[in-house]
C-alpha cells in the first residue's frame, strides 16, 4: 500500500465478506477524507501520490477494527451531517442521511424558538441552530449524551441550552414555536435483524423499545407538546415505518391538526408533522 490508488483495493481485498462491495468502497473513500483530506475525484488527481508508512498503519488498523464490527464513525470519531462535523462516540447514535432529511424539511417553516427532545449527538438541535436564527434547547436524559453534544455545540459555534431530562418524570417549563424528536422506535424483538455494527456498538437506549408498547415515546412527547407549543406551534417527528398512521392517530386524538406523513429517500414513511392550534 504505497500509493492513494492501491488504498481501495487494499479495503476490499482485507474486508471482502464483511460487507457489501459498495460499502466497503465508500469506508474507503470516508477514511482517506480523513486522513488526507481528499474527494473521490482527489483521489483520481492524486492517484500516484505515495502514502507515508505513518498513514498506511493508520489504514491498516482502522481496517482491524473494520473486521470487529465496530461502525466505521466511531473508529474515526466524527461524522459530516447538514455539511457540519460532529463528533460521535458509542454514547450517541450515529447520525443517518433519513435525519438530514427530517432537518431540510424543518428549514421550511418559520420559528423562533426549538426545543430538541432526545438530543443525543445534538446533530438536529445544532443544524437548526446554525441554519436559523431560532433560540434552540435540547434535553436528553444521558449525561454522557449531552457531553458530546455539548463539544459539538462548540465546535460548530452555536449557542443551545442542554438540560438533561426524563420525558416520563419532567415537565416543560418554556413554551416553543417547533418541537422535534428522534426517540427510540426499534421493537426489542427486532433485535435479531439488528446489524452487528449497530446492536453491538451503539446504546440500547436511544434504539428500543418493548415489543408491547412501541409508540410510549411519542405518546408522552405528544402529551408534553400540546402543553408546551405556542399556538400555531409545530411537531416534528422521526418514526418507525411501520407506526405512521397509529401516530396520527394519537396526534388527531391529542388535538393536533394539518398532520403529515412524509417518505424518505427510501419511499419508507420516516417523518411527521402536525401543527398545534
Amino acid at each position: 500500500m504505497q500509493k492513494v490508488s492501491n488504498i481501495i483495493p487494499y479495503f476490499k481485498s482485507e474486508l471482502r465478506g464483511f460487507n457489501r462491495e459498495r460499502e466497503i468502497v465508500s469506508w474507503g473513500y470516508i477514511v482517506m477524507h480523513f486522513l488526507l483530506g481528499y474527494t473521490r475525484s482527489d483521489c483520481i488527481v492524486h492517484a500516484d501520490r505515495n502514502i507515508s508508512v505513518k498513514i498506511s498503519n493508520q489504514i491498516k488498523t482502522i481496517v482491524r477494527q473494520l473486521k470487529s464490527k465496530k461502525p466505521i464513525h466511531y473508529i474515526l470519531g466524527e461524522i459530516q451531517f447538514f455539511g457540519l462535523t460532529f463528533k460521535v462516540n458509542e454514547n450517541v447514535l450515529i447520525p443517518r442521511s433519513e435525519t438530514e432529511e427530517l432537518v431540510k424539511w424543518i428549514l421550511e417553516c418559520s420559528f423562533q424558538s426549538v426545543l430538541d427532545i432526545g438530543t443525543g449527538s445534538g446533530c438536529i438541535a445544532i443544524s437548526l441552530a446554525k441554519n436559523s436564527s431560532a433560540q434552540v434547547s435540547a434535553l436528553d436524559i444521558s449525561s454522557s449524551a449531552l457531553e458530546v453534544a455539548q463539544h459539538n455545540a462548540k465546535i460548530n459555534d452555536v449557542d443551545i441550552k442542554f438540560l438533561t431530562f426524563d420525558v416520563f418524570t419532567s415537565k416543560f417549563n418554556n413554551k416553543y414555536d417547533l418541537i422535534v424528536s428522534n426517540p427510540p422506535y426499534v421493537l426489542e424483538k427486532e433485535k435479531r435483524s439488528i446489524d452487528p455494527n449497530v446492536l453491538e456498538y451503539e446504546p440500547h437506549l436511544a434504539l428500543f423499545v418493548p415489543n408491547n408498547n412501541p409508540l410510549k415515546f411519542y405518546e408522552r412527547i405528544i402529551t408534553l407538546a400540546s402543553k408546551s407549543l405556542n399556538e400555531g406551534g409545530v411537531l416534528f417527528f422521526e418514526i418507525n415505518e411501520k407506526y405512521g398512521q397509529k401516530i396520527s392517530t394519537s396526534l388527531q386524538r391529542a388535538g393536533f391538526v394539518d398532520i403529515e406523513l412524509k417518505k424518505d429517500i427510501n419511499d419508507k414513511d420516516r417523518m411527521l408533522k402536525a401543527i398545534w392550534k
